[in-house]
């Protein structure tokens, strides 16, 4: 292991950059060619803003990886900013789920009709609750199901896109003063502790994902949901845990001494790896986000309005016809009136 991480030949660099490139070209060449379809096909702005913010999220990643791969002295830079973007599409998918429920307020009287109910959860003086798994059951109160339920999940996940993003500025900061440490688990480094801070807070962010997932996936099953919030959780959670695995492995702890360069082996095997995983992730955001839903949509409209263009062609000289007709009737009365009141004249003039 100490060979591996001192020795960094540049062929096996070369060769790690070379591989990374060819799938960093498979995921962006897929993610565009569906970011293409959805903008082609942009008839539901209101949920397919937010579902390109969700599909964006592979671009991201694979662009800032694969520049970190190529040049690691700008590996802080680009993950300041994949960590940035990483908590904004979490914040997008979340926002595609309430969308595709009819929006905040649809969702809200969703969730009030769930907690009159009572369906398919345990009861609280009448009301709907979610009760929480141990040993949370111990730290937080039931939450009824309705605004408050809503109020929370939301914040739950709006919480993790302010922490994550002012983790990622004050790792920028404490690495300008030399105490950030990436990658270094030792207590005058800040990267264990935004490690520990980032973990909680992510970990309640999937915790509140979930428990929307939960009470919302029947009414959402018309999208698939379970297929986008599994592939949009492995992208968002796996890399970010992958990340601290691959830290713990090559800390003091694991192996054997702390050869100079582990840091940056790695920084690259992760963003290596990622590389790898986008051109997964982007496959299967061509199958499980699909722009043929809202192709039908559109589809479906034209088919509407052709049929009314074509209603209209056929009645419009049917109502001309008619009116014609009436306009004739009217002449002949008005014409035999007429001609009424002059025999009438004559007659009185006799």
């Amino acid at each position: 292991m100490e060979l591996m991480l001192s020795i960094n030949p540049p062929s096996i660099r070369l060769s790690a950059v070379g591989i990374a490139g060819v799938f960093a070209s498979i995921a962006l060449c897929l993610s565009f060619f569906l970011l293409f379809q959805h903008l082609t096909n942009y008839n539901d702005p209101k949920e397919q803003k937010w579902l390109i913010g969700v599909i964006f999220m592979v671009p991201v990643y694979t662009v800032s990886s694969f520049l970190s791969l190529w040049n690691p002295d700008i590996s802080m830079e680009c993950d300041i900013l994949r960590n940035c973007y990483e908590a904004f599409a979490l914040y997008s998918f979340g926002n595609y789920l309430i969308e595709c429920l009819g929006g905040e307020r649809q969702t809200v009287e969703f969730l009030e009709r769930q907690g009159s109910s009572g369906a398919h959860t345990p009861l609280l003086k009448g009301k709907a609750t979610i009760r929480h798994p141990f040993p949370l059951q111990f730290l937080i109160r039931p939450w009824s199901l309705g605004i408050d339920f809503f109020k929370v999940t939301k914040f739950g996940i709006v919480q993790y896109m302010i922490v994550k993003t002012f983790s990622a500025f004050l790792a920028m900061l404490l690495e300008l003063f030399g105490v950030y440490g990436d990658g270094e688990f030792r207590w005058y480094y800040g990267y264990p502790y935004l490690t520990v801070i980032l973990n909680f807070s992510q970990t309640w962010a999937l915790y509140c994902l979930v428990q929307f997932y939960t009470i919302t996936h029947e009414e959402l099953a018309p999208i698939k949901p379970l297929a986008k919030f599994v592939c949009f959780k492995a992208i968002v959670f796996a890399t970010w845990w992958q990340g601290v695995g691959i830290a713990l492995f090559v800390s003091p702890g694991f192996t054997s001494g702390h050869p100079p360069g582990s840091v940056k082996f790695q920084s690259s095997l992760q963003n290596f790896i990622i590389c790898v995983e986008m051109a997964i992730a982007a496959v299967a955001h061509v199958r499980v986000f699909p722009a043929s839903t809202y192709q039908s949509v559109r589809t479906q409209n034209r088919v509407v309005q052709d049929v009314k263009i074509t209603m209209s062609q056929a009645v419009e000289p049917v109502e001309k016809g008619i009116t014609k007709i009436n306009e004739t009737l009217h002449q002949f009365s008005w014409g035999t009136k007429l001609s009424g009141e002059e025999r009438n004249e004559e007659a009185r003039e006799q």
